[in-house]
């Protein structure tokens, strides 16, 4: 038997590989899905199976693609309906030679969640592993708040029952294998553990310390950002994404080309935050590359082309694999010989100011100022504000643009100033001209020893 692990940079998402006897088995893959086949060539086995174990609401689900380009068949629970594959229901086993892996019900996170039991009958009638999806994560368990506020109590007791009457008596040695680690949406305390088991869960998750009346209330009283996108990837992930088979051919636009089609599409500028400030295309969104993940669904819409800015052009690969796992399909091209192309030929610049924490105090001398602090509320809380800020975090800011007013200046802050940029040229799109953003952030106040306050 083997079982792999892979991992999807950024979402923090989990897909898992398990063969057998020359045939193989793929929990929750990805929609880019040559990792899987790769696999499957190297260890000379034929993928059969294709499970989810929920509907997945941060990431387009694989399975049509895996399934278009390996004739498996696609497996998912049955209290939703799904628009392909086939349900499956408690109890039902599914064999890869002497490796069976056994379908539990696991409800709380979504009413179809399932986890499967994976026992090598060839070794011992012992559960080997539990793939979890997200009703269990290392330190951690699924989100109980896509149903509204009125249902989180019910969602949560279901998800209290799931764990305990189905996946803690498998036994302390199981190994648990969920679809998240940490820094994933999908939870909000998620352990940075490659492996854990039952019985270290039972011993140090803070969830499973608590009585189901605990557990509940902690559950609905959880704190969790609910990215627009998500609902994209719900109706994406039931009525099934279309198969690509590869990753999109992206057209190389010259910059008179981008300027003739600059007010209906989305131009994406992927630098540094210190290179966006210096000079970028008027009314492009600043996203360094390894955000996009957890903040293009903030902001991008699945309608107009997606066009993308890079320095030079290097890294247009692994955007386009984030940006399909997210379902934008409507990524287009990018900007052909890089933004020195752009500044080269003359046309006008966008561009605000990039200040330190020390230009920071200066100007908040200045009654003018209006400092907007972008970051995450948890953050806020366990570090406290800048004196005087005002807390908008950067996902709901297009909800929010009324709290921010046009005829002040205004500086941006985050953690480091990465999301800073991107709240500043979200504001810049909209017609604000007097901006800063803070580089550094929050960390850089802190170090330079200023004052904070803490948060209410």
């Amino acid at each position: 038997m083997i079982i792999r692990k892979i991992p999807s940079e950024g979402l923090s998402h989990y897909s898992y590989f398990i063969s057998a006897a020359g045939i193989a088995a793929v929990v929750d893959p990805r929609r880019d899905c040559e990792a899987y086949l790769e696999l499957a060539r190297d260890l000379d086995v034929r993928i059969t199976s294709i499970f989810e174990t929920h509907r997945n609401e941060d990431y387009v689900i694989g399975s049509l693609e895996l399934a278009s380009r390996t004739g498996a068949a696609i497996y998912h629970g049955s209290q939703i309906s799904f628009a392909y594959g086939n349900a499956v229901k408690e109890g039902d086993t599914f064999r890869l030679g002497p490796v069976e892996l056994r379908i539990i019900e696991t409800p709380g996170h979504t009413f179809e969640s399932i986890s499967i039991i994976v026992t090598d009958r060839e070794v011992s009638d012992l559960p080997y592993a539990v793939l979890t999806g997200d009703a269990i994560f290392a330190g951690d368990t699924g989100r109980t708040d896509f149903f509204g506020i009125e249902r989180r109590a019910e969602v949560s007791a279901l998800l209290y029952e799931s764990i305990w009457k189905k996946i803690i008596p498998l036994g302390d040695g199981t190994l648990v294998l969920p679809a998240h680690g940490a820094g994933s949406v999908c939870g909000s305390t998620i352990s940075d553990h490659e492996v854990t088991t039952v019985g270290y869960e039972k011993q140090t998750n803070p969830y499973l310390s608590l009585s189901k009346d605990e557990f509940m209330e902690k559950k609905v009283n959880e704190h969790h950002y609910l990215p627009p996108y998500f609902a994209q990837m719900e109706q994406m992930n039931q009525e099934g994404a279309p198969v690509l088979s590869h990753l999109p051919d992206l057209r190389p636009y010259l910059v008179d080309e981008l300027r003739d089609i600059r007010e209906n599409s989305q131009v994406l500028d992927i630098r540094s935050p210190t290179s966006f400030a210096g000079g970028h295309i008027k009314g492009s969104l600043s996203l360094w590359k390894d955000g996009i993940p957890a903040f293009a669904g903030w902001f991008l819409s699945y309608d107009h082309p997606i066009i993308l800015v890079d320095d030079f052009n290097c890294h247009l690969r692994e955007v386009s694999r984030h940006l399909l796992r997210l379902g934008y399909d409507n990524l287009e091209g990018y900007l052909a010989g890089g933004f020195p192309a752009y500044f080269k030929s003359g046309s006008p610049l966008g561009q605000f100011e990039s200040w330190s924490v020390h230009d920071l105090a200066r100007e908040r001398k200045n009654g003018d100022l209006f400092l907007l602090d972008v970051r995450d509320i948890a953050n806020v809380r366990k570090y406290g504000m800048i004196p005087e800020a005002h807390h908008i975090y950067v996902g709901e800011l297009p909800g929010k643009l009324g709290e921010v007013p046009m005829d002040r200046k205004v500086a941006v802050y985050c953690d480091a100033g990465f999301k800073g940029s991107l709240g500043a040229s979200y504001l810049a799109g909209k017609g604000y001209l007097r901006l800063a953003n803070v580089l550094g952030g929050m960390g850089a106040y802190l170090r330079a020893g200023y004052p904070i306050e803490h948060a209410q």
